[in-house]
């Protein structure tokens, strides 16, 4: 079995490489503090496999990461501080898995890469 965390990004809020690489990361982190410990040993033996997504904008962001909740997948949301380039409380990306391939695929696989 294999296993991989997507993160998917908002296309719209337009965000500099260094913002939206600490979004990124920040999405990671928070869904493998989530995340099952089992699942995340042997997606870390893996070598950890992250996928960036890009969704249009906020109302896409909410409907894929409900299609993860409904599969029971890990989630995280990122919601921005508001110090930098966006306004506080903008909902930035939204983090998947660490989780099986097929299971993930099944919600993301619709979805290009950013």
């Amino acid at each position: 079995m294999s296993y991989k965390q997507v993160i998917l990004v908002r296309e719209d809020l337009k965000l500099p490489k260094g913002k939206l690489a600490a979004q990124v990361a920040h999405a990671s982190v928070e869904a493998v503090l989530e995340s099952d410990k089992t699942i995340v040993k042997n997606w870390r033996n893996e070598g950890m496999k992250k996928i960036v997504l890009k969704v249009k904008d906020l109302k896409e962001l909410r409907k894929y990461m409900q299609f993860a909740k409904d599969a029971d997948l890990t989630t995280a949301l990122i919601t921005d501080a508001g110090k930098t380039v966006v306004s506080p409380g903008t909902i930035t990306c939204c983090a998947i898995g660490p989780n099986t391939d097929v299971d993930i695929d099944a919600v993301t696989e619709s979805l290009k890469m950013m």
